[in-house]
C-alpha cells in the first residue's frame, strides 16, 4: 500500500484534474454495496454497481466505471484501508492509475468522497438492500447529483466542470499531435 503522504502535491491543490477518491456505501448488514468514485477537481461522481463488498467485486466495478474516463483523467485514486481494496495493484495495472491509501481511521483525507457519500445517502438510505438498485437507477442518481450546482464550483455543476476538463484534455492531446 502506498500511503497518502506520498501522493503528489498537485492532488491536494486540486490544480490538475484526474485525481479520484473512492469508497463503498454498504447496505443492510453489509450484504450489499455501491462503489462511489469522485473526481477531486470537478466533484464529478460515478457510482459502481457491485455484486458484493469483496475485493473482486470492487475491482470489477471500479474498473468498469473508470474505463469510461479518458486515461488522461485517471491519474490517482485515493482510498481507505478497507480489505475490499486488496486487489489495488491489479486495478492500478488495468487502469494505469496510481492508488494511494489514507491513514487508518482518517476519512477526512477523502473529503470530497465523504461529502458525496452523504449526498448519495439521500437516495440510498442506510439499512437498505442496495443490490436492488439497477445500473439505470444508479445512473439516475449520478445525473441528479452531477447536475446540481455547487457553490464551490462557482455555481456550475460537476457535470459542466467535468465536461470542460474532458474537452481540454482532448484539445491538449490534439495540440500535441
Amino acid at each position: 500500500m502506498t500511503n497518502i503522504s506520498l501522493r503528489p502535491a498537485e492532488v491536494c491543490a486540486r490544480i490538475v484534474p484526474g485525481h479520484w477518491e473512492g469508497d463503498l456505501i454498504k447496505g443492510a448488514y453489509n450484504r450489499s454495496a455501491v462503489g462511489t468514485l469522485v473526481e477531486r477537481t470537478s466533484r464529478y461522481l460515478m457510482l459502481a454497481k457491485l455484486d458484493g463488498a469483496d475485493a473482486v467485486s470492487v475491482l470489477d466495478g471500479f474498473t468498469r466505471r473508470l474505463r469510461t474516463v479518458p486515461e488522461s483523467l485517471r491519474r490517482t485514486l485515493t482510498y481507505d484501508q478497507g480489505t475490499e481494496m486488496a486487489m489495488h495493484q491489479t486495478l492500478a495495472k488495468r487502469l494505469h492509475i496510481d492508488v494511494f491509501f489514507c491513514d487508518a481511521h482518517s476519512p477526512w483525507q477523502r473529503g470530497s468522497n465523504e461529502n458525496a457519500n452523504g449526498l448519495v445517502r439521500e437516495y440510498l438510505p442506510k439499512g437498505t438492500d442496495l443490490s436492488i438498485h439497477s445500473h439505470q437507477a444508479l445512473a439516475s442518481i449520478e445525473a441528479s447529483l452531477n447536475n446540481r450546482p455547487r457553490r464551490i464550483l462557482g455555481y456550475r455543476t460537476p457535470a459542466e466542470v467535468f465536461a470542460d476538463l474532458k474537452l481540454h484534455q482532448v484539445q491538449g492531446v490534439a495540440l500535441q499531435a
